[in-house]
Formats: C-alpha cells, sequence, structure tokens
C-alpha cells in the first residue's frame, strides 16, 4: 500500500492512495470465509456452500469492504503523521476514476483533503474594544415604573370604554345568530372601525358589520361561536349590546404593590422602590451592553485573525455531509454566514486554548436550568419549585439539537467573560436611543 502527497496550495492538498492485491487478499478472504461459515442456500447445509457460490454472491461485497478498511487507515495513518488541522474530512478527488471492484486489480484512489490555518493571534490590553455605559435617564426610569405597576395592575369594572378597554356583550345580528357574553378587547378591532366601540356604557346597542370590524376569520368564528366555514353565510350586521366595561387598572404605587413585586418587607419607601427600579434598568443596561461588546468582541478579534479557508472544498463538504438535503445553490446563498460563524468558532477556540477555558458538565447543567427558569419565566412562572426546574433541564439536556446550543452557549460566555478581562475596554456613555441606533 502506497500513500503520496500533492501539496496544491497552503490550506489544500490531494492524497493518492495505492492499494494492490497483496495488501487486502488475507482480510477479502478471511470476509468469505466468515460468510461461507454462516451462508445458507438451498440444497446446502449451513456452511457447506462451495466457495465458488459464495465468491458470486458476496464477493464484490467482501472485495469492497476489505479495500475500505485499509482505504481509512491509509487516511488517518497520512493526517495523523502529517499532523494536518483537518476542516470537515476527505472527500473524493473530482478527479477520481470509476473503480471496477474486481479481485486481484490494484485500486488507485485520490482524496482532498482541506487544512485550517495555524492561529497565532493573541489577546492583551493592546486590543481595545468599545463598551458602551447606557445613561439612565429620568424618562427611563419613569417608563420603567408604569411597566412594572401595570404588571401587577387588574381588570376593573369601567365606565365608559375608552381604547385599551373590553367589553363583554350580547350580540344579535337578527338571522338566528345570538351569542351571549362575548368578550372583546377594543385592540383587536380594525383600524378605522374602533370609533364605534369608543365612549360605550352597560346597557347601550350599536350596529357593527363584523366582517369589517374583525378581520380575522378564525377569531371571527370564534366570537361567533360557529364554524370558520359558516361565516359566510350569515348577515355580518351584528347589534352589540353592552353587558359591563372591563378596564385595566396599574397596581397602585403602595407598600402593598411592591411587597407584591420584591417580597414582604423588602421595600419600604418611594426612594427605595425608585432605587429598586435603578438597579433593574442598570441591570438591563448591563445586559444590553454586554451583548454589543460580544458583537464588537467577536467582529474584532476575527477580523485580527484573518482567517483564509479553503471556500471550494467547503462548499462541496457541506454538500456532502448534509447527504443531499441542500443544493449546491442552497449552500451558496447561505455561504457567506456559514463562513462568519465558522471563522469565530475558530477564534473561539484559540481564545480557549490561550486561557485555558474548558467546558464542564456542571457548566452546562447550570445553562439548562438556568433556560428552563428563563421558560417559565416568560409564562409568568417567577417562583419555581427548584426540583421542577432540574426536571425541566434534563429533558432540555435529553434533546441532543439542544444540548448542542447550549454547549456554544457556554463557551460564548466564557470567551467573552475572559475576553472583558483581559483587552482594554474604552468605555463610552451613550443614550438609550443612541445605543438602540447602533443596531
Amino acid at each position: 500500500m502506497k500513500t503520496t502527497k500533492k501539496q496544491i496550495d497552503d490550506l489544500n492538498v490531494e492524497v493518492t492512495v495505492v492499494i494492490t492485491p497483496e495488501d487486502y487478499s488475507a482480510a477479502e478472504k478471511k470476509k468469505l470465509n466468515e460468510r461461507k461459515r454462516n451462508a445458507e442456500f438451498k440444497g446446502f447445509r449451513r456452511g457447506m456452500a462451495p466457495m465458488s457460490l459464495i465468491q458470486k454472491v458476496y464477493g464484490e461485497q467482501a472485495l469492497a469492504q476489505s479495500v475500505d478498511d485499509l482505504l481509512s487507515e491509509a487516511l488517518d495513518a497520512f493526517i495523523k503523521k502529517n499532523k494536518l488541522r483537518v476542516l470537515g474530512q476527505p472527500l473524493p478527488s473530482e478527479k477520481q476514476e470509476t473503480i471496477e471492484w474486481v479481485s486481484g486489480n490494484t485500486f488507485t484512489f485520490r482524496y482532498d483533503i482541506a487544512t485550517s490555518p495555524e492561529l497565532t493571534f493573541t489577546v492583551s490590553k493592546d486590543d481595545k474594544i468599545p463598551y458602551y455605559k447606557i445613561n439612565v435617564t429620568k424618562e427611563a426610569k419613569a417608563e420603567m415604573k408604569k411597566n412594572i405597576l401595570s404588571q401587577y395592575g387588574e381588570m376593573q369594572e369601567g365606565e365608559a370604554t375608552k381604547e385599551n378597554d373590553y367589553i363583554i356583550a350580547d350580540l344579535d345580528n337578527g338571522n338566528g345568530v345570538k351569542v351571549e357574553g362575548v368578550y372583546v378587547a377594543l385592540r383587536s378591532v380594525a383600524e378605522g372601525k374602533k370609533d364605534v366601540f369608543l365612549a360605550r356604557k352597560a346597557g347601550e346597542s350599536f350596529q357593527v358589520n363584523v366582517n369589517e370590524a374583525f378581520e380575522n376569520e378564525t377569531d371571527r368564528a370564534s366570537m361567533l361561536k360557529i364554524k370558520k366555514e359558516e361565516l359566510a353565510g350569515i348577515n355580518p350586521e351584528f347589534t352589540f349590546t353592552v353587558v359591563n366595561v372591563k378596564t385595566f387598572v396599574p397596581a397602585p404605587d403602595t407598600v402593598e404593590t411592591w411587597n407584591k413585586i420584591y417580597g414582604e418587607g423588602n421595600v419600604k419607601t418611594a426612594e427605595e422602590f425608585d432605587a429598586k427600579i435603578a438597579e433593574r434598568i442598570a441591570s438591563e443596561n448591563e445586559q444590553q451592553a454586554n451583548y454589543r461588546f460580544a458583537r464588537d468582541a467577536r467582529e474584532y478579534f476575527v477580523k485580527k485573525a484573518d482567517i483564509a479557508l479553503p471556500e471550494a472544498f467547503l462548499k462541496r463538504w457541506l454538500h456532502a455531509a448534509n447527504e443531499g438535503k441542500f443544493t449546491m445553490e442552497d449552500i451558496e446563498k447561505e455561504f457567506d454566514a456559514f463562513l462568519q460563524d465558522f471563522r469565530w468558532q475558530m477564534v473561539r477556540g484559540r481564545v480557549m486554548e490561550l486561557f485555558g477555558l474548558k467546558v464542564e458538565d456542571k457548566d452546562i447543567e447550570q445553562a439548562a436550568e438556568n433556560y428552563a427558569a428563563y421558560q417559565y419565566a416568560m409564562y409568568g412562572m417567577g417562583n419555581v419549585p427548584e426540583a421542577m426546574i432540574k426536571d425541566f433541564a434534563k429533558r432540555i439536556l435529553a434533546d441532543e439539537r439542544q444540548l448542542r446550543n447550549l454547549e456554544e452557549q457556554v463557551e460564548d460566555n466564557k470567551t467573552f467573560a475572559a475576553l472583558r478581562e483581559n483587552v482594554t475596554l474604552e468605555e463610552k456613555k451613550i443614550s438609550q436611543d443612541k445605543f438602540n441606533a447602533l443596531a
């Protein structure tokens, strides 16, 4: 067996492997004998079929398996001996000649191997990356207070309807469609049709064309308690009779509300409530600033690393690795985004190597629990028992796709934390509006 190398350029190598009958004959014979011992053919006892029959039925398969095993060994040995940093996996060369699987032939295989360049960039205080400090304004505090009090508000009986109110009404079109106690949010009424709903009080009646006021057919059918396909056959002119008006009222700025939000006795004065609001804004601003830093740091170090990649090979590899799920045209469309992510993965690996960063099981488990708690919070469940969070986290970790995402997230977090500690942060004070404009 002979392996030769042809260096195409700095990143691409063509490897030729020649496998002779002397290389594979023993393995081929062994595989045929294994087939013979277990083969069952009509007219022969198990294991007693003649080798000529075994050769005819299983010969090509045994030959191909024997040669493929040697080929894999040769490629692996070549990569290790030459200490290649292989990208993707070796691919059959586009110059590869058709293989005729005939025992006794000498087989020649050509493979393309792409390698990644060695990254040598360093990280130091000479690297300067902006870090934004978002100003906390009175307006921001007032808006945050309004939002927090709204979160803890409640529905109350209203007088006359306003734009964001709700009504409970009885509906009747005079042609057999009559429903009682329909709950209508005025914000769901089509633009230009809301005026007829405004300033209405309990007991008032008014006419509404439901086709015009409620454009979504699914919602309209649900409101009228009929099937969607029945909508076209009914008279859309309905009399709405208001049963009562519901209005949303924010929670009062009182000790009772503060206790609901922060726990009993943790906030006792308006000044302490304002301080909590300022803390929350500062925390959210820090999250936004860290996210922006991550974007800027990623862009900075990818540019600094200046990574050349074997793009033509990578396109072929993506097509082969995805087993035809994507056409070359599909890959071409998304290729720039793929290269950005690929280069960042290489940079991230270099930074983790520089600072001895590792992802441990406990890091992944903690990330899964954080994600589980976040999911519960999205549904308004802020004080979920720890056992429920851990159980949810286990289900997340059982999903291979989510596990990979969490691993990447942890690697990113560790990388950006190390960069924040080891580069120079050029702090820049900025307003929220200007910061938003950066995005």
